[in-house]
Protein backbone atom coordinates (compact mmCIF):
# COMPACT_ATOMS: atom_id res chain seq x y z
CA UNK A 1 0.00 0.00 0.00
CA UNK A 2 0.98 3.60 -0.76
CA UNK A 3 -0.37 6.82 -0.25
CA UNK A 4 -0.59 9.66 -1.80
CA UNK A 5 -1.23 12.85 -0.07
CA UNK A 6 -2.58 16.21 -2.25
CA UNK A 7 -1.94 19.44 -0.63
CA UNK A 8 -3.00 22.42 -1.38
CA UNK A 9 -0.82 25.58 -1.20
CA UNK A 10 -1.26 28.77 1.40
CA UNK A 11 -3.88 31.07 -0.16
CA UNK A 12 -2.85 33.64 -2.74
CA UNK A 13 -6.00 35.76 -2.00
CA UNK A 14 -6.41 36.39 -6.28
CA UNK A 15 -10.05 36.68 -7.50
CA UNK A 16 -9.35 35.65 -10.66
CA UNK A 17 -8.38 31.97 -12.66
CA UNK A 18 -4.75 31.84 -11.70
CA UNK A 19 -3.09 28.67 -13.13
CA UNK A 20 0.14 29.05 -14.46
CA UNK A 21 0.40 32.65 -12.99
CA UNK A 22 3.17 32.83 -10.48
CA UNK A 23 1.53 34.27 -7.61
CA UNK A 24 3.17 33.61 -4.08
CA UNK A 25 1.25 32.35 -1.35
CA UNK A 26 0.40 34.09 2.22
CA UNK A 27 2.02 32.18 4.35
CA UNK A 28 1.38 34.23 7.38
CA UNK A 29 -0.91 31.26 8.81
CA UNK A 30 2.36 29.42 10.79
CA UNK A 31 -0.05 27.64 13.01
CA UNK A 32 -1.50 26.09 10.24
CA UNK A 33 1.37 24.74 8.08
CA UNK A 34 2.13 23.15 11.62
CA UNK A 35 -0.62 21.59 12.18
CA UNK A 36 -0.74 20.00 8.19
CA UNK A 37 2.86 19.34 8.44
CA UNK A 38 2.49 17.04 12.03
CA UNK A 39 -0.82 15.15 10.33
CA UNK A 40 1.62 14.35 6.82
CA UNK A 41 3.49 11.26 7.46
CA UNK A 42 7.22 12.03 8.97
CA UNK A 43 9.07 9.26 5.75
CA UNK A 44 6.95 10.31 3.17
CA UNK A 45 8.68 12.48 0.23
CA UNK A 46 7.54 16.25 -0.87
CA UNK A 47 7.65 17.07 -4.49
CA UNK A 48 5.82 20.37 -5.29
CA UNK A 49 4.24 22.20 -8.68
CA UNK A 50 7.30 24.48 -9.98
CA UNK A 51 5.17 27.76 -9.20
CA UNK A 52 5.89 29.58 -6.34
CA UNK A 53 3.25 29.52 -4.29
CA UNK A 54 3.63 25.45 -4.24
CA UNK A 55 7.13 25.67 -3.61
CA UNK A 56 7.08 28.20 -0.37
CA UNK A 57 4.18 26.13 1.20
CA UNK A 58 6.41 22.73 0.47
CA UNK A 59 9.47 24.70 2.25
CA UNK A 60 7.12 25.38 5.21
CA UNK A 61 5.91 22.04 5.56
CA UNK A 62 8.93 19.79 4.68
CA UNK A 63 10.42 19.43 7.72
CA UNK A 64 12.73 16.70 8.09
CA UNK A 65 11.39 15.00 4.71
CA UNK A 66 12.97 14.01 1.67
CA UNK A 67 12.45 16.39 -1.48
CA UNK A 68 11.93 15.58 -4.92
CA UNK A 69 13.06 18.68 -7.53
CA UNK A 70 10.12 20.57 -8.47
CA UNK A 71 8.19 19.19 -10.91
CA UNK A 72 6.26 21.76 -13.63
CA UNK A 73 3.90 18.72 -14.68
CA UNK A 74 2.15 19.60 -11.52
CA UNK A 75 1.41 22.85 -12.76
CA UNK A 76 -2.40 23.88 -12.09
CA UNK A 77 -4.59 23.79 -15.30
CA UNK A 78 -3.15 26.47 -17.93
CA UNK A 79 -6.17 29.40 -18.42
CA UNK A 80 -4.66 30.79 -21.58
CA UNK A 81 -6.14 34.03 -22.03
CA UNK A 82 -8.55 33.82 -19.83
CA UNK A 83 -5.35 33.67 -17.27
CA UNK A 84 -6.68 36.39 -14.30
CA UNK A 85 -9.69 36.88 -15.43
CA UNK A 86 -12.94 36.08 -13.65
CA UNK A 87 -16.32 35.48 -15.30
CA UNK A 88 -17.07 39.15 -15.52
CA UNK A 89 -14.35 39.85 -16.79
CA UNK A 90 -14.42 37.44 -19.92
CA UNK A 91 -14.69 38.69 -23.54
CA UNK A 92 -18.15 38.74 -24.41
CA UNK A 93 -17.14 36.22 -27.34
CA UNK A 94 -15.61 33.75 -24.36
CA UNK A 95 -19.01 33.39 -22.14
CA UNK A 96 -20.50 30.59 -24.17
CA UNK A 97 -17.89 28.90 -24.27
CA UNK A 98 -16.38 29.15 -20.51
CA UNK A 99 -19.70 28.62 -19.20
CA UNK A 100 -19.68 25.07 -20.94
CA UNK A 101 -16.03 24.53 -20.15
CA UNK A 102 -16.93 24.26 -16.63
CA UNK A 103 -20.52 22.11 -17.21
CA UNK A 104 -19.14 19.96 -19.52
CA UNK A 105 -15.18 19.17 -18.64
CA UNK A 106 -13.64 17.40 -21.20
CA UNK A 107 -12.11 18.17 -24.45
CA UNK A 108 -13.22 21.89 -24.60
CA UNK A 109 -10.08 24.48 -23.50
CA UNK A 110 -10.08 28.09 -22.92
CA UNK A 111 -8.65 29.93 -25.71
CA UNK A 112 -4.77 28.77 -25.99
CA UNK A 113 -5.41 27.33 -22.88
CA UNK A 114 -5.53 23.49 -21.25
CA UNK A 115 -8.35 20.67 -21.72
CA UNK A 116 -9.49 18.87 -18.35
CA UNK A 117 -8.61 15.87 -20.48
CA UNK A 118 -5.46 17.34 -21.42
CA UNK A 119 -4.43 18.75 -17.45
CA UNK A 120 -5.86 15.06 -16.18
CA UNK A 121 -3.12 13.67 -18.84
CA UNK A 122 -0.60 15.55 -17.35
CA UNK A 123 -0.83 15.38 -13.94
CA UNK A 124 -1.58 11.47 -13.54
CA UNK A 125 1.40 11.03 -15.86
CA UNK A 126 3.78 13.25 -13.38
CA UNK A 127 2.35 11.77 -10.26
CA UNK A 128 2.69 7.76 -11.48
CA UNK A 129 6.42 8.35 -12.68
CA UNK A 130 6.63 10.18 -8.47
CA UNK A 131 5.18 7.45 -7.69
CA UNK A 132 6.92 4.60 -9.12
CA UNK A 133 10.12 6.33 -7.61
CA UNK A 134 9.47 4.80 -4.27
CA UNK A 135 7.49 2.46 -2.33
CA UNK A 136 7.18 5.41 0.04
CA UNK A 137 4.26 7.21 0.36
CA UNK A 138 3.97 10.70 -1.39
CA UNK A 139 3.22 14.51 -0.21
CA UNK A 140 2.35 16.62 -3.67
CA UNK A 141 2.28 20.08 -2.56
CA UNK A 142 0.02 21.35 -5.92
CA UNK A 143 -2.83 23.22 -6.75
CA UNK A 144 -6.85 23.10 -6.92
CA UNK A 145 -7.55 21.35 -10.48
CA UNK A 146 -3.98 19.31 -10.20
CA UNK A 147 -5.83 17.66 -7.05
CA UNK A 148 -9.33 17.15 -8.56
CA UNK A 149 -7.69 15.44 -11.32
CA UNK A 150 -6.12 12.70 -8.95
CA UNK A 151 -8.97 12.62 -6.67
CA UNK A 152 -11.39 11.86 -9.98
CA UNK A 153 -9.35 9.10 -10.81
CA UNK A 154 -9.50 7.85 -6.94
CA UNK A 155 -13.36 8.04 -6.89
CA UNK A 156 -13.94 7.30 -10.69
CA UNK A 157 -17.03 10.16 -10.56
CA UNK A 158 -17.40 12.23 -13.02
CA UNK A 159 -15.63 15.67 -14.58
CA UNK A 160 -18.54 17.87 -13.48
CA UNK A 161 -19.51 16.17 -10.21
CA UNK A 162 -15.25 16.58 -9.37
CA UNK A 163 -15.04 19.97 -9.94
CA UNK A 164 -17.99 20.42 -7.14
CA UNK A 165 -15.55 19.24 -4.61
CA UNK A 166 -14.13 21.88 -2.12
CA UNK A 167 -10.13 21.86 -1.51
CA UNK A 168 -9.40 24.58 1.11
CA UNK A 169 -5.91 26.24 1.11
CA UNK A 170 -3.93 24.07 3.47
CA UNK A 171 -5.86 21.12 3.07
CA UNK A 172 -4.72 17.71 2.71
CA UNK A 173 -6.40 15.32 0.40
CA UNK A 174 -5.36 11.13 0.98
CA UNK A 175 -5.34 9.02 -2.20
CA UNK A 176 -4.83 5.24 -1.06
CA UNK A 177 -2.81 2.92 -3.98
CA UNK A 178 -3.49 -1.02 -3.29
CA UNK A 179 -2.33 -3.75 -5.84
CA UNK A 180 -2.93 -1.27 -8.35
CA UNK A 181 -6.39 0.22 -7.19
CA UNK A 182 -6.84 3.49 -6.20
CA UNK A 183 -9.42 5.30 -3.53
CA UNK A 184 -10.28 8.02 -1.77
CA UNK A 185 -9.00 8.90 1.98
CA UNK A 186 -9.77 12.30 4.02
CA UNK A 187 -10.81 14.73 1.33
CA UNK A 188 -10.17 18.28 2.20
CA UNK A 189 -9.03 17.62 5.26
CA UNK A 190 -7.62 21.28 7.56
CA UNK A 191 -5.94 20.02 10.55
Amino acid sequence: MQRLFLVRHGPTHAKGMIGWTDLPADLSDTAALSRLSAYLPSDARVVSSDLVRAVDTADAIQGGRARSPHNPALREMHFGRWENLTFKNLPPEDAALAKAFYEKPGDLAPPDGESWNAVCARVSDAVDQALSASTQDLIVVCHFGVILTQLQRATGKSAYDTFAQKIDNLSATEVIIENGKWRAGAINHCP
